[in-house]
């Protein structure tokens, strides 16, 4: 991680460059390095991965506000970006397609310049398998100490008929009529021969000639699937994880895709979250506020015990150090800030109601800094 750059300086655009000047850095470096453009030029590759991981990064404004915060170990490990750049929901060859207005089908802007085709295959028409997203709700104590949760969900794997080959016998194909094997074919555009998947095939220049009777010569069907995935202690709200090869399974052998589990947390009664930190609103008693004392607050961790000064007012703020969240980029917690409303009695006997009021006689008529600061701001309204 010491050794890739900044991603601005990938680009070659300032930190606070906007969408568009991040877009069209990316359209002209994307160009200048494709592989297509470049043949057997290695040093033209990563770059163009290179450029590929930053866009990725800084088009996303979750990402970007992840990657300004942390740099790149906003996404190493468990961090609120895991499998951000390299495992996101983009490879380079998609991010292309994105930005230059392609849908990874034939005919678009991507097979004009490059005769692409489409999504790029592997040998025999292989393709890798689509990526999932799964939503996964935890609580807030859950998110602060780290949780292991079963997740059951449903996807494509490889039919367990025809074992993926599609083929009732497992080896009934023929050469695509349509194509003549090759995977694809041309038509014509204007000035332009366009290039494109061929549409019988899917750009494997092979059909099956038996199709499997329970995948339907498909080579994939739906299965429910359970895995065991861990959370990471301070995990925050809308942080994606990564689990490898859980998606949906390839075709003609291709490596299945990511399982991605976006996280949200459940409002607590007691705590709001702000980023690593917690805050909570107390009530105190009116004679503890006004004489001093302990109060006994929450915690995630249990309980503690603040010590109140005397004349305490509604709104004061007291820190409870390390009792937040852990954070995920180091082995420390944030704070817990404790806001104080004084609590004040709406029931009161004929007794305490007498006393209560030889109580405000006896103070006189401003006993408190915040009412003499009041009225004295507000005199020129009263007379």
């Amino acid at each position: 991680m010491a050794n890739k750059r900044d991603y601005y300086e990938v680009l070659g655009v300032a930190k606070g460059a906007t969408q568009d000047e991040i877009k069209k850095a990316y359209r002209k470096l994307a160009v200048q390095f494709h592989p297509d453009k470049n043949p057997g030029d290695h040093t033209a590759e990563e770059k163009f991965k290179e450029v590929g991981e930053a866009y990725d990064v800084l088009s996303d404004e979750q990402k970007r506000a992840a990657y300004d915060r942390y740099g790149h170990a906003a996404f190493a490990g468990g961090s609120p970006g895991a499998g951000g750049p390299r495992g996101g929901f983009h490879d380079p060859m998609d991010i292309f397609r994105e930005v230059f207005g392609g849908g990874g089908g034939g005919g678009d802007i991507f097979d004009m310049f490059f005769g692409g085709g489409g999504r790029r295959r592997g040998p025999g028409g292989a393709q890798r398998g689509s990526d999932l997203r799964y939503g996964l709700e935890i609580t807030l104590e859950e998110a602060a100490k780290g949780v292991e949760k079963e997740l059951e969900f449903e996807r494509l794997i490889a039919c367990k008929t025809c074992n993926g080959s599609g083929s009732k016998s497992g080896s009934g194909t023929k050469q695509c009529r349509t194509c003549g094997g090759v995977g694809q074919v041309i038509r014509s555009g204007g000035i332009f021969q366009i290039q494109q998947t061929c549409p019988e095939c899917q750009g494997s220049g092979q059909t099956i000639s038996d199709p499997c009777r329970d995948c339907h010569g498909v080579g994939r069907a739906k299965d429910k699937t359970r895995i065991r995935l861990k959370i990471p202690a301070g995990i925050e709200d809308g942080s994606r994880l990564r689990s490898s090869g859980n998606g949906d399974a390839g075709t003609k052998g291709g490596p299945s895709g990511d399982l991605y589990v976006v996280i949200s947390i459940k409002a607590h009664d007691l705590f709001e979250r702000d980023g690593f930190d917690l805050h909570c609103e107390v009530p105190v008693g009116y004679p503890t506020a006004a004489l001093g004392g302990e109060v006994t607050v929450p915690t995630l961790d249990g309980k503690a015990t603040v010590k109140v000064p005397a004349g305490t007012q509604t709104g004061s703020t007291f820190r409870l150090r390390g009792q937040g969240m852990k954070r995920l980029d180091a082995d420390r917690r944030g704070d817990l800030y404790v806001h104080v409303q004084v609590a004040v009695p709406t029931k009161l006997n004929a007794e305490q109601k007498e006393k209560l009021q030889e109580f405000a006689k006896a103070l006189g008529e401003h006993h408190s800094p915040m009412q003499e600061s009041f009225f004295e701001r507000a005199k020129k309204f009263f007379f």
